[in-house]
């Protein structure tokens, strides 16, 4: 058997891709660099400073790469379950031996270095159920096999959010549902979601009495042009108690929730009054540091928001805002473009794989990009509530880029075996 050569291991890697995420890196940093610049301390490759870390941080990650490259891509479908074990221990242990920071107890610390397990869980529960869908004759559709695989995706968001406290982190797995509707899901359940994400807004912003009698009214006249018989009229009265208990429930968790977690979804409904100076402070100050860029941006470190930390957590949570001022329209839609660019080619390269396994996977790896993308820009334009997602291989910290890169590059390794893969 021919051992493996340098040049083999590199054989049919996707460059494209390879190209677009070292574009992001790079463009990531050069607006980390701003977000955090001063006259005082300039030079990028200062370790002292923000970016110098995230130098060492993207060094460290393509030595990362390259490793998962060199790996035989037999490994990730051989220890798929024994991975995602290890990480849900990891995420178990970290609220009583991790530190805590910023509210939250969820990250190991080694002197100044610092590993956040509930980031590397994304790509561990995507081998998961990579793994498991691709077992011969599994069908989603089967209620056994699609409740199986929901408690592969709930296992490790309830234990991030009831454990270590992180929302925004919990709810980045519920992207891990989009890629099971290419694998036959059913499309009621998205249905069903959306349904639950109407409701829930509606009772927010309604009052309850009235949202009932509208439910009432609703079914009232769906009966009128259905089938009036016992079955009919059995799941139409169901579908009424359920949204009712819904709208009930939803009013019990709102009341149930941290007060800085109400805040958010008040400042993002426009419920009240908000005051700009404390809960909306945030979420104001990105739309007015983005909306000053206007079409062509004020210049790369020429941003006076950023330069004068008007909004906070700006290299990290709300590094879009440095994009959009010191960039403008443009530097915004070439940002935007680029994540989208290579979301769509990792889409393109699932479409073409032999492997099933290899195609859950890379699916699971767009869902996740495009989940962080459009929250993170949807919460920094006041379309999302702020929940602390980084941008994909922009946002400031090794623990975000390092999952990035190792959920990006063990697909791109698993792609690059396809074609030795037998019909």
């Amino acid at each position: 058997m021919r051992k493996k050569s340098a040049t083999n291991i590199f054989h049919n890697i996707d460059w494209i891709t390879v190209l677009l995420y070292v574009l992001l890196v790079i463009v990531g940093w050069m607006n980390i660099y701003a977000a955090v610049y001063n006259e005082e301390h300039y030079i990028i490759t200062d370790t002292s400073q923000k970016y110098g870390k995230q130098m060492i941080w993207i060094i460290t990650a393509f030595l990362i790469a390259f490793i998962i490259l060199v790996i035989d891509e037999n490994f990730y479908t051989a220890f798929a379950y024994i991975i995602y074990a290890i990480f849900i221990i990891a995420i178990i242990l970290v609220p009583f031996f991790g530190k805590e920071i910023k509210g939250s107890r969820s990250w190991f610390r080694f002197g100044d270095f610092g590993i956040q397990p509930a980031e590397f869980m994304k790509f561990a529960t995507n081998l998961a159920l990579a793994k498991f869908l691709s077992i011969q004759n599994i069908k989603i559709s089967d209620f056994k096999n699609t409740l199986i695989t929901l408690l592969f995706i709930l296992l490790p968001l309830v234990i991030i959010k009831v454990l270590q406290n992180e929302t925004g982190l919990a709810i980045v797995f519920v992207a891990f549902i989009f890629p099971l509707y290419r694998e036959g899901l059913s499309v009621n359940y998205l249905l069903l979601g959306l349904l639950a994400i109407i409701l829930f807004i509606l009772a927010l912003l309604i009052n309850n009495i009235f949202l009932f009698v509208f439910i009432a009214v609703l079914c009232t006249v769906a009966a009128l042009f259905i089938k009036r018989n016992r079955k009919n009229i059995l799941i139409l009265a169901s579908i009424g108690l359920i949204c009712c208990s819904m709208v009930k429930g939803t009013s019990y968790v709102y009341d149930h929730m941290e007060q800085h977690q109400k805040v958010r979804i008040d400042v993002l409904l426009g419920r009240g009054t908000v005051d700009l100076k404390k809960e909306g402070y945030n979420v104001n100050q990105a739309k007015i540091a983005i909306g000053s860029g206007g079409f062509f941006g004020k210049g790369y470190l020429q941003g006076t928001q950023t330069k004068y930390d008007f909004v906070p957590e700006q290299d990290t949570d709300f590094i879009f805002c440095t994009v959009g001022e010191e960039w403008g329209f443009l530097g915004s839609a070439f940002v935007i473009l680029l994540q989208l660019a290579l979301i769509l080619r990792i889409i393109y390269m699932s479409e073409r794989q032999r492997s099933l396994f290899t195609r859950i996977y890379g699916y699971g790896v767009a869902s996740v990009l495009f989940f962080h993308l459009t929250v993170n820009i949807g919460m920094t334009i006041g379309l999302a509530p702020v929940i602390g997602i980084p941008l994909p291989f922009f946002s400031y910290g090794g623990s975000s880029l390092w999952s990035f890169t190792i959920l990006l590059f063990i697909f791109i390794k698993l792609d690059s075996h396809r074609l030795q893969i037998l019909r």
